[in-house]
């Protein structure tokens, strides 16, 4: 069976970092291509996807050659503010991963590729053995909520919180955790939720996260 969902062209937004499914992404856009770029989903409702780089700089340089992971995250923009017509700051939402089967460089430098959609996780319970993956989450969760209320600062994660799914416990935690960027991707790649969940969980037990979240 196949494991992906539908074939598409989207413009591409490397980036230093990893976006995960349901995870928020806040950007400051300035580059001409972006802008542009971001005008039309605006405009279409669209969005653009997201892979993280292995080499090469989230700004274009003349002459310089970038490359990025196959496997990236589509993001659609939920709150955009154009602050200047040369700046946007812009708010999206991470949806479905997605495979990049070719890629093309528009003339404004912009990419676009022609990405499979990978099907979402499964909704897999989170079993007895990895419920501390769950409890500790809702901890740091509740934690960052007080500590952002004090701040004015909103909970960088969109509800609804789903602590019983081993996919959305799992991407919560590869967000929160300092990881390297290979590691970040290797988890992104891992199309078990349940495997992705139990390779967390090694993980914080060698971090000592249980022990330093009470």
């Amino acid at each position: 069976m196949s494991v992906y969902t539908h074939v598409q062209t989207i413009p591409i937004f490397p980036l230093g970092t990893t976006l995960y499914p349901d995870g928020i992404l806040l950007l400051k856009i300035f580059e001409v291509r972006y802008l542009d770029m971001i005008k039309q989903c605006v405009r279409e409702g669209s969005g653009f996807g997201v892979v993280t780089l292995n080499s090469g700089t989230e700004v274009r340089t003349p002459g310089e050659e970038i490359s990025f992971n196959d496997v990236g995250t589509f993001a659609r923009i939920k709150e955009f503010d154009p602050v200047q017509p040369s700046l946007f700051m812009i708010q999206c939402h991470a949806e479905q991963r997605f495979r990049v089967k070719s890629r093309q460089t528009q003339k404004n430098g912009l990419i676009t590729a022609e990405v499979e959609f990978l099907k979402e996780d499964l909704p897999t319970e989170v079993p007895e053995e990895l419920k501390p993956t769950s409890e500790v989450l809702g901890k740091v969760i509740q934690s960052f909520k007080e500590q952002g209320a004090a701040l004015g600062k909103e909970l960088p994660f969109h509800k609804p919180y789903r602590f019983h799914e081993c996919g959305w416990v799992a991407n919560r935690w590869c967000e929160l955790l300092q990881l390297s960027p290979g590691q970040k991707q290797f988890f992104l790649e891992q199309e078990n939720p349940r495997l992705r969940l139990d390779l967390v969980n090694e993980l914080l037990e060698e971090m000592g996260v249980y022990k330093a979240v009470k």
